[in-house]
């Protein structure tokens, strides 16, 4: 069933009024000429508006990775809502944000161990950056302002998300209004040098080294911190070399500067470790999440805090004084609370979060993946755990146009994936079976024989 006779069918069906809604993210003109709704989802399926099962090969947007429709989650929710469905969250507090932090630690880093609430992945950006200033001023490091993230980074789309994001399109139109002192790592990525690699590249360790020249362009008495993401997501799926995070944390150590990972993709069992800095082996200062935290059931985020900052900050200020003047009306809601502590013990019920390595998962995947090396227009793959690139030539004067083909193909043909630029980007829910991991990707080899 091609675009033109979803649409009939859905019109048919009774489609919303949908002009009023100004959609993120979405060729709204493309998308409201030829709609794509879901009405349902259950485990690893959607329902279409149209009735069609729709085998979800992103879980949602990197989030849903105990599956769709958990009943223990659902419930937990419910019962929140009808006992509190809100709570203060200044100068007050409530029995869950103390529990839902207590086990979230419990799976953290190192010392990450103190844990502040936010509603979203780009919440938890600005926070973290917000931290790190509050953290270097409380030690009389004051003059420690200056962020440095990298090219083709995707941070969210706050301004200080979108200021050490890298990505051209999210910046461009907000250029004059962004975080002034920012600079900027190269990008990872080698198609010289990389391509097909399985799982980490042995090339581009080296890179890292440029945050020297920068230490020595600024000074390090100037720089507050480093962010990046272990594994570049919106990017394209960019899987860093072996050896660069080990490198970048060396630096940062030599020169006092915190080093920030963005887990809001990697976190939760997507490589197959609770965290992508257990799975590298290497612990940052301050580690930011959302998605997945809570199953996104409820909008939620959190950040992760060495003790040691958050000591610095708390224990620095005046008794009886606010010590950290940042927070969201929604910080801690009880609601996305209960998601929270219920998802959080599916997770460790099921094994969720180590179930991608213990169950030879991630080495499936690795060689389905891989396996579309000889497929139509495909020009690079690239994999880490449960997550896939697979990146296609761009069509001469219309980059992208491929990708969004392929994307809307897999759709007709029952298979959810994403697409950013001309890379399809594959990161199902974390109860994926090998059967289905088979379907994704043998729609993604039909669906490229019949693009252009």
């Amino acid at each position: 069933m091609d675009q033109a006779e979803l649409h009939r069918s859905g019109a048919a069906a009774g489609l919303p009024e949908m002009e009023q809604l100004w959609m993120p993210f979405t060729a709204n003109r493309q998308f409201k000429a030829a709609p794509r709704l879901l009405v349902g989802a259950q485990g690893m399926y959607y329902r279409a508006h149209d009735g069609r099962q729709i085998l979800d090969g992103t879980a949602g947007l990197w989030c849903v990775n105990a599956g769709h429709g958990r009943a223990e989650i659902s419930a937990a929710i419910a019962r929140q809502a009808q006992e509190m469905d809100y709570a203060p969250p200044f100068q007050m507090g409530h029995p869950l944000q103390f529990e839902a932090a207590n086990l979230l630690a419990a799976i953290a880093p190192g010392d990450l161990k103190t844990v502040f609430f936010t509603n979203s992945g780009s919440e938890s950006v600005d926070s973290a950056l917000k931290i790190a200033l509050a953290y270097h001023r409380a030690r009389g490091d004051g003059t420690r302002t200056l962020f440095i993230g990298r090219e083709r980074g995707y941070h969210g789309v706050g301004f200080g998300g979108i200021s050490v994001g890298g990505m051209v399109a999210n910046r461009k139109v907000f250029r004059g209004s962004l975080l002034p002192n920012v600079d900027h790592l190269p990008h990872t990525y080698s198609a010289q040098h990389q391509a097909f690699s399985r799982g980490q590249p042995e090339w581009g360790a080296h890179l890292a080294d440029e945050l020297e020249r920068l230490v020595a362009l600024h000074d390090a008495s100037n720089i507050a911190a480093v962010i990046v993401e272990p594994v570049a997501g919106s990017t394209g799926v960019l899987v860093p070399p072996k050896g660069y995070l080990q490198r970048l944390r060396s630096i940062c150590d030599k020169y006092g500067i915190l080093l920030i990972f963005d887990e809001v993709i990697t976190g939760y069992g997507r490589l197959g470790a609770p965290f992508a800095a257990q799975y590298f082996n290497v612990t940052p200062d301050i580690l930011t999440t959302a998605k997945a935290v809570n199953n996104a059931a409820v909008p939620m985020g959190a950040v992760f805090v060495r003790n040691g900052i958050y000591d610095t900050v708390v224990h620095g200020a005046p008794e009886g004084t606010v010590e950290f003047f940042h927070g969201y009306t929604y910080s801690g809601h009880p609601l996305a609370m209960a998601a929270a502590v219920a998802t959080q013990h599916i997770y460790q019920r099921d094994k969720l979060l180590t179930r991608v390595a213990d169950e030879g998962i991630a080495t499936y995947w690795e060689n389905a993946l891989h396996d579309l090396s000889d497929a139509r227009h495909v020009q690079d793959l690239r994999n880490i755990g449960l997550i896939g690139g697979i990146e296609l030539q761009p069509r001469p004067g219309a980059p992208g146009k491929r990708a969004y083909e392929a994307f809307v193909g897999c759709y007709a043909r029952g298979v959810l994936v994403r697409y950013t630029g001309d890379t399809i980007a594959l990161s199902p829910p974390l109860i994926i079976e090998r059967g289905q991991i088979d379907q994704i990707m043998s729609t993604v080899r039909d669906v490229l024989r019949t693009i252009d």
